[in-house]
């Protein structure tokens, strides 16, 4: 490429490495303080991996680099961990903004973030970004994944034959470790810019404060 480094791929520096350091803030790891570096100016707070994986790609799609914008995602290994968050950097006086399920936005509530600075997915993460593509382009991503065998055999499964087809997309995304981190980064990929779910979109604008 020229030489050239893809700006998305390069997180290092402060902002990564502040990330980096903030991973061990979740309840069952305990909190250590970790100074804010000068270059992070704001936090986007998500539950898990697969949240901060669609969301770095949301922000690809968008044409930002959070972490050149002072954006940290901070995965904060479940909501339940938030109120924790929210002490350790509101001294910072970042700019926070969560994303959350809709069965877990009363942590968020909870932790003192008001309506305007949380973002909400009904159910959750993985259901918009199946609904945004459809069970047809969600099944392709999965063939080209090298997935939509194992789709067809988990399909054929007792409890799942009478399912309908974005409901048993949505189940199986979580029947393996990993699974869904990796489909939240592919899934919103094969999204075009004016396609993204609305919470997803309106966690990169808020977070910057677009």
């Amino acid at each position: 490429m020229d030489g050239m480094t893809e700006p998305m791929l390069d997180r290092d520096g402060e902002v990564a490495r502040f990330e980096r350091a903030a991973a061990g803030w979740s309840e069952r790891a305990g909190a250590t303080t970790v100074p804010v570096p000068a270059e992070v100016a704001a936090a986007l707070l998500v539950e898990g991996a697969s949240d901060r994986a669609a969301c770095l790609e949301a922000f690809r799609l968008l044409g930002v680099d959070p972490a050149a914008a002072g954006v940290a995602v901070l995965p904060m290994g479940g909501a339940m961990s938030v109120r924790r968050f929210v002490e350790l950097l509101r001294p910072a006086q970042l700019r926070l903004h969560g994303l959350c399920d809709a069965g877990e936005l009363r942590f968020f509530e909870r932790a003192g973030l008001d309506a305007a600075s949380v973002s909400v997915c009904r159910p959750d993460l993985e259901g918009e970004l199946l609904r945004a593509l459809g069970a047809e382009r969600a099944e392709a991503v999965l063939a080209r994944e090298g997935d939509l065998s194992l789709f067809r055999t988990f399909q054929r499964q007792p409890a799942q034959r009478e399912r309908p087809v974005l409901a048993q997309l949505h189940r199986f995304l979580g029947t393996t470790s990993g699974r869904k981190e990796h489909y939240g980064r592919v899934l919103t990929a094969e999204l075009a810019p004016a396609e993204l779910p609305a919470p997803l979109r309106e966690a990169a604008e808020g977070v910057l404060g677009a």
